[in-house]
Order: C-alpha cells, then structure tokens, then sequence
C-alpha cells in the first residue's frame, strides 16, 4: 500500500513573491508506532532541506541555510516580530501537560490523525531511503537522514534509535516558562506535535541542546543558525510565545542584524 501523501506548500510574503512566479512553491526516543495510512508529503527541497521561509507550515522536510541578503532581511523582519518577556520559573512543568509523546490526536495541526503517531511522521518526512516495519506503511526502522545542526548524514536503524531524536526546536519545558503554563491543555498538545516545532536530529545534539533558548544553545552548524533562528520565530509567533531578549538578540544576529 502507498503512503498517503499530505502536501503542505507556503511562503512568506515579499520574500517568496517572486519565487511563487517560477512555481517554488525534546522529546527524543520513541519505540512505538501506530499502524496506519498517513504521512508527510516527499517535496523536493533544495539540498540540505527545506528554506524555513518556503515552510511556514512545517511539513516540508529539513532546514535549509539562509544564503542570500534578501533571504536574511526577510529572517529579521520575522524574527523582529517575536515579542520579548523575562522566563519564569519551571515550577509545575510535567511533559504530561503536553499530552502524551508523539500523540496523533492533536487537532489543529498538520498531519493530525492520519493514522500515523508524529515521530514516526516526522522520521518519514525528513529521511530517505525510508524502509518501513513489515506489515506497516507507518512505523519507520531504516533511513537516511541529514542532520541539520552538525550537517551530518546518519544511516539510522531502530535498533539504534537514539541516534536520531526528534528535537522541539521551542522546547517544551522553555514554553511552559514563557507562558505555557497558562495555556489549554489543546494549545500544549498541539505545539508539542506541530511539524513547524519538530526537527529530526543527531542525538547527541539533541541533547546537548536540552530546553536551552537561543541565547544559550545554537547548532554547532554556522550555516544554519540563522535558519534555526527562523524556526523558532516562526513557531513563536505561530503561538503568540514571547522569548526572552537574549534569546531574540541572539537570534536576529544569527541573520546579521
């Protein structure tokens, strides 16, 4: 049985006017997967991944540098957009807020219900070469995959699933700290599970990332720092989720401002 694709093209404004005229359009390990029929579409992005501005809906595949000044003029505009806050504290923080890991059922967002769980969406979105469980369209267990934090390419096996992490580019536990908290219990679920916020990633980096802000961690990649700094504006203002101004400062120099 084919996987059923879901396409999801976008731009942003004045950037990619002129690109739509010639048609351009952590949570870590999980073991599991639901059995099921949706997935992802397979576009063709440039190489390396997907410009975070042709991507506003996340479900293009990976996270491509930012080159031109046009590019990066168009990335500080986004980013001077986020508004700023101190962090609170971490106080009552639970992953269980967000409901459970890699949920199908977060409506409102991309990819919901569509037969597969998010990491395995995610994995299927991004990787190539994808070989599925016997019996399943769904569940993942080979691929290649580009890292786009150390730019490095990984040939994952679910028996290694570590490897490869699923990272929320706003991690969860900085979200709750900068008004989460007082968020839906929808509105949690459905950041924690929107394609925009999810990055399959090498583990190690994942990990040293942990629920760090810009200010404190960035890809060790330079190329895409500004691209990471993108993404994280984008699903900032998606969510009407303030940083805090180191975070911002940060991010806007990442793109030369």
């Amino acid at each position: 049985m084919n996987r059923r694709r879901v396409v999801g093209r976008g731009a942003s404004a004045a950037l990619l006017a002129g690109m739509l005229l010639t048609g351009c359009d952590g949570i870590g390990v999980d073991g599991g997967g639901t059995e099921g029929g949706g997935g992802p579409s397979q576009g063709a992005p440039a190489a390396g991944g997907t410009s975070p501005l042709a991507n506003p809906r996340g479900t293009e595949p990976g996270l491509a540098a930012l080159v031109t000044e046009e590019e990066r003029a168009a990335a500080r505009e986004l980013i001077g957009e986020v508004t700023t806050k101190g962090r609170g504290p971490r106080t009552g923080y639970d992953r269980d807020e967000y409901g459970y890991a890699w949920m199908d059922t977060a409506d409102g967002v991309p990819l919901a219900r569509n037969g597969c769980d998010t990491r395995n969406d995610l994995l299927a979105r991004d990787g190539k070469e994808l070989a599925f469980r016997e019996g399943s369209d769904c569940v993942v267990v080979a691929m290649t995959v580009r890292d786009p934090y150390t730019g490095r390419t990984i040939e994952w096996r679910k028996q290694d699933a570590a490897e490869v992490q699923i990272d929320h580019v706003v991690p969860l536990s900085y979200s709750w700290q900068m008004g989460a908290a007082r968020w839906d219990e929808a509105k949690r679920r459905r950041l924690a599970n929107d394609p925009l916020n999810l990055l399959p990633v090498e583990g190690r980096a994942n990990s040293a990332k942990s629920d760090s802000g810009p200010a404190s961690w960035l890809p060790p990649s330079k190329p895409v720092r500004c691209s990471y700094a993108v993404r994280f504006a984008q699903v900032a203002v998606k969510y009407e989720l303030p940083v805090t101004s180191a975070d911002k400062r940060i991010m806007l120099a990442q793109c030369g401002g």
